[in-house]
This record gives structure tokens, sequence and C-alpha cells, in this order.
């Protein structure tokens, strides 16, 4: 059995290699925003939501194609989100990834732009016929993306995290802001290959689910790793949001409670996959890694 570790490696060099080929250095004036493009989308991560994608369409037989080029795109938003997010105007962060941000390295309009031609291109890569032969099965997972990334989503998420009212949420208030800031895009990972397979409503639902725990579990260890871990671990500034007075997972519940509700979602993820029995254990697998990572 494969781990996951060498998965995600595996995975994680097919996108790169797709970013890549999908994003082209130019020679005319508008070239520098492409660098700046690729400086981000090929900066390396653990790729996890690409993962997602390709691991949860392989569970249909789904063309490795298909889902490479859906994982590409995935990626794309995610990389527009980063960008954006370490933006002065944001999070003010001078690394990512262990890296000086894009901001940092080019400038605040260079970024911008930067993200906003990650977040079009996504688009265009889920339109082509690349990303599935049949026209349905794409307009559904343009919609998925478009909801996921949206003001339902990711965007609605981050534009609470900015609220003045941040500070004061309680449990609940700071679980459907990680639900739509960091969940979302997790989500709809898993339910992309869901419907990349044209899966069954039990099976969709099933991803879902498994999605939406993980998701909450990846920003609960996010939290634990801002109290515990070092920015040469994470690749980024710790600390941030407890230094900024922003509610948190461990702030509202403590480290140690906060650790086991991570270990439940991990847990009650696993247990979503019953349906697909063994084939799914890759999956399973992930789970436990979201839970011990250190970055």
């Amino acid at each position: 059995m494969q781990d996951v570790k060498s998965a995600l490696v595996i995975r994680a060099t097919a996108v790169q290699a797709r970013l890549d080929a999908l994003l082209p250095l130019i020679s005319t004036p508008e070239g520098e925003v492409v660098e700046a493009m690729r400086y981000s989308a090929l900066g390396g991560g653990k790729r996890l939501r690409p993962f997602l994608v390709m691991e949860t369409a392989a569970l249909f037989d789904v063309e490795e194609t298909y889902a490479l080029e859906v994982a590409a795109a995935l990626e794309m938003v995610h990389c527009y989100s980063l960008v954006h997010d370490d933006l002065p105007a944001m999070d003010d962060s001078d690394l990512r990834r262990g890296r000086l941000t894009v901001h940092k390295k080019w400038d605040d309009a260079t970024a911008i732009l930067a993200g906003d031609g990650l977040l079009t291109e996504a688009f265009g890569v889920l339109a082509d016929s690349k990303s599935h032969p049949d026209a349905e099965v794409r307009l559904k997972l343009i919609a998925g993306l478009a909801t996921a990334s949206g003001a339902a989503g990711m965007v609605g998420g981050q534009m609470i995290d900015l609220s003045p009212s941040r500070a004061e949420l309680d449990l609940n208030g700071i679980t459907r802001l990680q639900a739509m800031k960091t969940g979302a895009l997790i989500r709809f990972a898993c339910q992309a290959g869901a419907i990349l397979g044209k899966a069954g409503d039990e099976e969709y639902k099933a991803l879902s689910l498994f999605a939406e725990d993980i998701g909450l579990a990846f920003q609960i260890v996010d939290d634990l790793l801002d109290h515990e871990a070092t920015p040469e671990e994470t690749g980024k500034p710790t600390g941030v949001d407890s230094d900024a007075g922003k509610a948190t997972f461990v702030g509202q519940l403590g480290l140690q409670v906060a650790r086991e509700r991570a270990e439940e979602l991990v847990h009650l993820a696993k247990s979503r996959l019953d349906i697909f029995a063994g084939k799914a254990q890759l999956l399973r697998d992930t789970a436990t890694f979201v839970l011990e990572r250190r970055s």
C-alpha cells in the first residue's frame, strides 16, 4: 500500500508539471504578471487540494488526465487566494511557503493582478474539453468551484475574517467562518472527483461529508501549529491570529480540547468512506496526515 507522503509527492509532481504547461512564460510586457502567477503557482506546497481531486476521482476510475486538469485549476484558485491573503490590506505577510510573498517580491499591484490572473485562468481550464469531454460535467465543475470560491465560500469567509466582529466570534461562528474560508475549497476538491466520476447521490454525499470533516480538522491543526510550531516548520509567520486578537479554535477550546476535537473529526471523516471499502484507504490515511502534519 502506497503511503500518503509518497502519494502526495507523486501527485504534486504531476500538478507542478501541468501548471508549468498551463502558465507558459511570455516575453511581451504583460509577461511580468505571468511570471508572478508562476512564482505563486509553482512555489511548492503540499498540493493537498489537487491531491484530493485526483484521489477521489480515482475511486470512480476517472481518466487521470481529466482529474489532473481539474486539480490544476483548483490549485490556481488556491494560489490566487494565498497571494491576496498575504497582501497588506489583509494578513500583511512577508513569507509564504518559506519564500517572499508575491507583493514583497514584486509590489501590491502586481500581486493583485497575479491573483486575478490565476483565478480567471482556472475557469478557462475547467471550461476546456481537456477537463472532461462531457460539457454537462464541465458546467457542474465550473458552478461548483464558483460557489466554493465566491461569497458563499472562500471569499465570504475571508470577509468575515477581516470583519471587526472577528474577535468576538463564538465557537459556532469560528466553525462557520473556517468552513467557508478554508473548508469550501477542500469540500469542492472531493466533490470534483465525484462529479468527474458521475457518482450517485450517496457517494457524492459521503465525499462531501468526508471533506467537511477533514477541512475543519485541517483548520484546527493550523490553529495548533500557530501556537506550537516555528516559522521554519510552517514556512510562514506563526502567532499571527493570536497576536491580532482573533478568535480561534485554540482560544475557544484550549490546546488539549482543540487537539481532541481534531482527532474526533478525523475519526469521523474516515467512517464516511465506509461506502468505498478498501478502495478509499489512501483517503483515510490522508485524514491522518491532516491531523499529524507540521506545516
